[in-house]
């Protein structure tokens, strides 16, 4: 899952970043508007971590443009301007969230838990297969009910394909899910962390295979007999 942070502040954007990380999310950051329109218009992120005092404007007044570029997108407010009135005045122009800096590192993780459920506010529903189970709502793989732990880009990798189960995933998009656009990556880097994920499932009896579908991408299903 891949979050847009857009934030001018680069201390702050990397303690946010490192939160999210741990966590097993996907980021990038950009410091202005200009650069998050162009990110949102690349990537296929699910939440945007906005701040209001920008160099190129009030994110604010952005939020129009960017739901109107990603639909879909949920878009948190995270800035310094906590007066009832700008509080009013983010939610009333389309924020899902308005967090106040500074803030509590649980409290960041928890609400961006509750923005990246469904619409109505339930959790998501587990997916497994074979012993491998996965729970979007709290970001968590687990095998035979005991948790598993993975390195970032690797539950990156895992919950792409879980997502999709049984379906081909293009290359293309596990690119775009795995990477952030700042990384550098070698033409081999995906299959190298496909073979590593294949290790680690095998040995923890997770009893699920990845696929690969030449010309095409890559296919999690569950393990044959």
């Amino acid at each position: 899952m891949r979050i847009l942070i857009v934030e001018d502040e680069a201390d702050m954007a990397r303690l946010i970043g490192k939160r999210l990380e741990k966590a097993g999310y996907a980021c990038d950051h950009v410091g202005n508007l200009a650069d998050a329109v162009e990110a949102l218009r690349q990537f296929p992120y699910r939440l945007t971590l906005l701040d209001r005092r920008l160099p190129d404007g009030d994110g604010v007044e952005a939020l129009p443009a960017l739901r109107e570029l990603r639909p879909g997108l949920r878009i948190m407010m995270v800035t310094a301007l906590d007066a009832p009135r700008e509080r009013v005045e983010g939610l009333d122009a389309g924020a899902d969230d308005y967090l106040v800096k500074p803030f509590d590192g649980e409290e960041l993780m928890a609400r961006v838990r509750a923005r990246l459920r469904s619409p109505s506010g339930s959790r998501l529903p587990e997916v497994t297969a074979g012993a491998l189970s996965f729970d979007p709502s709290d970001q968590q793989f687990r095998v035979a009910e005991n948790p598993m732990k993975l390195h970032k880009r690797e539950f990156a990798l895992l919950e792409s394909l879980i997502l999709r189960i049984d379906r081909v995933v293009a290359r293309s998009i596990l690119m775009e899910e795995v990477y952030g656009f700042d990384d550098i990556v070698s033409p081999g880097a995906l299959d190298t962390l496909v073979s590593r994920l294949r290790k680690r499932l095998e040995s923890a009896d997770a009893r699920v295979e990845i696929h690969l579908v030449r010309g095409r991408g890559y296919l999690l299903s569950e393990a044959s007999a």
